[in-house]
């Protein structure tokens, strides 16, 4: 579990490529020099990987070929800037939202302009996640916790003051570019109670029929809320 407050901005020393693999080695002086070890989990542009190997003040990560088919992580070359995150202590602050590491999707910078001291971004997605998705919501963007300023059924926005420009890689991205995105993971709960039915023996009618008729106070009592 993460929270989408980057820590370190790492540098990615060199990438492995294979058939239907990648390796990646990233500098991350602030990750790596406070007790990171072998097995933790670090969240890299919002994807969670597991460490494989230390050296210096670098750690080495295996991206299997499902990650780098649903992510911005193919994409990476010796040289770039990647978002780096070590997972959330249980005794840790809780600054940014729930964040997974469990990336839904990709989604493309539509555009990027100036609004007073913060940097807009508009970004298109797949109406599968935007439907998901709540102005004044929650969601990660390349593992930056963020607050979505709109949303309608074609793109989603956010918007970046300059300390988190300072310390992330958005600055990096340009209109075009592949961001990878992670809803809220109460939406993604909330999608598929309403997308499958439950069984008549399992629940009441009105239950059974909440993914049509939308989400009633019945509905939410017989699924536990």
């Amino acid at each position: 579990m993460f929270t989408g407050i980057v820590e370190d901005l790492g540098t990615v020393l060199a990438v492995e490529r294979g058939a239907d693999f990648a390796r990646l080695t990233v500098d991350s002086p602030v990750v790596v020099t406070d007790r990171t070890m072998l097995g933790d989990s670090i969240a890299v542009n919002g994807v969670c990987l597991t460490v494989t190997g230390l050296h210096g003040t670098a750690f080495t990560a295996d991206v299997m070929h499902e990650t780098l088919r649903r992510s911005s992580l193919g994409a990476l070359r010796r040289g770039s800037h990647v978002n780096v995150e070590r997972a959330m202590p249980a005794d840790g602050r809780f600054s940014g939202h729930f964040v997974s590491g469990h990336i839904d999707g990709t989604g493309t910078i539509a555009s990027i302009t100036r609004d007073g001291i913060a940097t807009a971004y508009a970004i298109r997605a797949p109406y599968a996640l935007l439907r998901a998705i709540a102005e004044k919501g929650s969601i990660a963007v390349e593992g930056i916790s963020l607050t979505v300023t709109f949303a309608n059924a074609d793109a989603f926005g956010v918007a970046v003051i300059p300390h988190t420009a300072a310390h992330t890689v958005l600055p990096e991205r340009r209109v075009g570019d592949i961001v990878n995105l992670e809803i809220d993971p109460l939406a993604r709960y909330v999608a598929r109670l309403m997308a499958v039915p439950a069984r008549a023996a399992d629940a009441s009618a009105d239950a059974a029929s909440a993914h049509a008729d939308g989400i009633t106070e019945q509905f939410l009592a017989a699924h536990g809320f």
